[in-house]
């Protein structure tokens, strides 16, 4: 008689072994890269679960049964990018249907809302976080199918209140759909504060190298859960078998990094809202931070991200040149330190929006080498800045 199964109970250890049972053919013990596109049929229609890739891969499996088990999810779906999941999320949208989303939104999502759904008749509406908390009943009815939250939001860091705006939201039949790139499922779990759906880029600290692009969503819904299956497979945005099992290596080291990641960002955000070049820090962590005891309420701790505003957008643009540790570039959420800024780069598209991000924004990722270093990279390049020093 097999022995009893054990009940995973803890985060780590879900994430070193949901889904990832041993190759019964080899006993490997890490998840196989099912590089194939097809699978060989015993009869017509009689196979091992699998028949074409695009429909299902074993390795994308086990990255959506895991995923789904560290975001307390019944159901996990994986694409090829996070916008490639925000694509299929939209398609539970139709035309004549409204959108509440937050106004302070990672600028792909901001370029995909108002170019290509505005035009085709999807209705819009942009609030802040905090209106979202305290009003968005007064900004939705029956016509509105989904409020889109990020929290904390990208690049500004603000937190929205997911248990109100559930509640505000559910009562107009509306979903609430929340992108945690940002915290992960091992800083906060969104379904478990009155979410539907959790989209995630595995791109960033999923992953958590720099070296894999992809999306995921999560649902405790059957009906979303099966709807989405069903647009995963008929619109096509899926990840490769080694993309799939790049983010499932990145999720058995999460919780080590992500505690590294906070740990770092506690040290740079109060070393950066003391330097007299920095005009302000936006970092929930901080108790000077409008949103700090909510997201103590409803995350595990700050995360790695921090934007600050320097005294103008020059200063801004020189910071971010003058770094040397801290590399230029786009992205996050890798175990390497990123800064950049935002307006010219990753928010671009939202430049002639109302909530424009700000010129003299510079948004940091905290990576996880020492912070001792980190510190004095950033003290280095202030110190130029201020001294007007040439990049």
């Amino acid at each position: 008689m097999a022995a009893p199964r054990l009940t995973l109970v803890d985060f780590e250890t879900r994430a070193i072994h949901d889904g990832q049972e041993p190759d019964p053919t080899t006993g490997s013990v890490t998840v196989p890269i099912y590089q194939t596109s097809t699978f060989v049929q015993e009869g017509v229609g009689q196979h091992k679960g699998y028949d074409y890739a695009r429909v299902a891969n074993p390795t994308r499996t086990a990255l959506q049964d895991c995923l789904a088990s560290l975001e307390g999810a019944e159901h996990g779906v994986a694409f090829s990018s996070g916008l490639g999941a925000v694509t299929t999320i939209m398609h539970l949208v139709h035309p004549s249907e409204h959108v509440v989303c937050v106004n302070d939104v990672y600028g792909g999502v901001y370029r995909m809302f108002s170019q290509v759904y505005e035009p085709k008749g999807y209705g819009f509406t942009y609030l802040s976080a905090e209106s979202i908390g305290e009003g968005l009943g007064e900004h939705i009815d029956e016509r509105t199918r989904l409020v889109w939250l990020e929290t904390p939001t990208n690049p500004l860091l603000n937190i929205v209140d997911i248990r109100a705006a559930a509640e505000a939201a559910h009562a107009v039949g509306a979903l609430v759909v929340v992108d945690n790139t940002f915290a992960t499922p091992y800083l906060q779990r969104p379904l478990e504060l009155g979410a539907d759906v959790v989209v995630h880029s595995t791109t960033k600290y999923l992953g958590g190298h720099s070296d894999v692009v992809g999306g995921f969503a999560a649902t405790n819904d059957p009906t979303v859960a099966e709807r989405l299956r069903f647009l995963q497979k008929s619109l096509g945005a899926v990840p490769g078998p080694f993309d799939s099992w790049l983010v499932l290596r990145g999720l058995k080291t999460l919780a080590v990094r992500m505690r590294q990641h906070c740990e770092n960002a506690h040290r740079v955000a109060a070393f950066l809202d003391e330097h007299p070049a920095v005009e302000r820090v936006l970092y929930p962590g901080l108790p000077s931070h409008p949103g700090y005891e909510l997201a103590s309420r409803q995350m595990r701790d700050y995360g790695g991200m921090i934007s600050i505003l320097a005294e103008s957008e020059e200063e801004a643009v020189a910071l971010v040149a003058r770094t040397k540790l801290w590399s230029l570039a786009e992205s996050l959420g890798g175990v390497e330190s990123l800064i950049e800024h935002p307006a010219r780069m990753t928010h671009a598209s939202t430049a002639d929006a109302p909530f424009a991000a700000p010129s003299n924004l510079v948004r940091l990722s905290v990576g996880i080498e020492s912070a001792d270093d980190l510190i004095a990279d950033l003290e280095a390049a202030l110190v130029r800045s201020a001294a007007g020093a040439p990049a």
